[in-house]
């Protein structure tokens, strides 16, 4: 998507981002993403062999989208900062952000009790029971954010490398910049969200 005109995807919390919708199967996935192409498959998490990555892209050089199944289902995405779609949140892009910038706001909307923000051990902001988990990438600039989401039953302490379901894979890299405080406006989320833990039980146990 480099170059080219990037996609825009809503998250929706604990069901799906953009077109994909967590619980699809590989191929319903590939169908829901037609500008792009399945570049290759690889084992996401050693601990968990049943857990699989699939990346699509524009080209083998281009990985854009990564897709996490585990009994063939789709629970884990994660977005390229550079070549993926942008991903909003009640209107707030989380892709390709400042992550100085985009702290600020996560901890602003924490202290407004609009959402359960947490760090996980190696500093990443998200939602423990919301699914939306925040990680950097290294870009040509400097280091940008990268969302990783999750679905309903995946969501409880989704922050927490250990515990958590985020595959072993999308850990890697640079840890979070130190988180600062910040002002502004509380942000505003969609009446009837469900916020903060309260979440189904998790299919996977460990």
């Amino acid at each position: 998507m480099q170059g080219a005109a990037r996609a825009d995807w809503e998250l929706t919390p604990l069901e799906g981002v953009g077109p994909l919708c967590f619980g699809m199967r590989v191929a319903e996935v590939a169908a829901a993403l037609p500008g792009m192409t399945e570049t290759r498959r690889f084992q996401a998490d050693p601990s968990f062999h049943e857990v699989r990555g699939v990346e699509f892209g524009t080209g083998r050089a281009e990985p854009a989208v990564y897709a996490y199944f585990v009994d063939g289902r789709l629970f884990c995405v994660a977005v390229d900062a550079v070549r993926g779609p942008r991903v909003t949140l009640w209107g707030r892009e989380l892709t390709a952000c400042v992550p100085a910038d985009l702290g600020r706001f996560l901890l602003h909307a924490d202290g407004c009790g609009v959402l359960d923000v947490s760090y996980g051990p190696r500093g990443n902001p998200g939602v423990n029971g919301l699914g939306p988990v925040v990680r950097v990438q290294e870009v040509a600039r400097g280091v940008v954010t990268r969302p990783v989401m999750v679905g309903r039953a995946w969501a409880d302490r989704c922050t927490d490398d250990w515990e958590g379901a985020v595959p072993e894979c999308e850990w890697a890299g640079r840890p979070w910049p130190r988180p600062t405080g910040g002002g502004g406006a509380c942000p505003s989320v969609p009446t009837g969200r469900t916020l903060g833990r309260s979440v189904s039980d998790r299919s996977r146990t460990q």
